[in-house]
């Protein structure tokens, strides 16, 4: 599976970064293309999306910077984001690994990956506002 690490420099600490992109509820401020609304539901993240409602799983709370998540469309597909917020000098770098489907066209590929540079300069934004 052919991948592209999308990427951002956020003049802010990494602790700050993972704490903020960690946190579901705040995926729709940074994401909103992706989420209209996230809530936590007998232990589960759901989202509204587009799509309809979505499933959320992230990776745990870790001193990695590791924000892996899978998302479980109403199909029932699910989908590995890998995602990590590093150090990078005085403030942090926010990676996220866009992976190609096998049927996704290039022009389809190139929006997934400029959609995701959107929200990471949303997340951006808002951090370093």
């Amino acid at each position: 599976m052919e991948s592209r690490h999308v990427s951002t420099h956020i003049d802010r600490l990494a602790e700050d970064v993972y704490a903020y992109a960690s946190n579901p509820v705040n995926l729709p401020t940074w994401a909103p293309g992706l989420l209209k609304s996230v809530e936590l539901v007998d232990g589960q993240w759901v989202a509204d999306s587009d799509m309809g409602r979505i499933l959320l799983d992230w990776a745990p709370d870790n001193p990695f910077g590791v924000l892996d998540h899978h998302v479980t469309v109403p199909s029932g597909q699910t989908f590995y984001n890998p995602m990590r917020v590093t150090v990078d000098g005085d403030g942090s770098e926010v990676v996220f690994s866009v992976r190609r489907r096998p049927e996704m066209t290039d022009e389809e590929f190139d929006r997934d990956c400029a959609a995701v540079q959107a929200d990471l300069v949303a997340l951006k934004r808002i951090l370093e506002s």
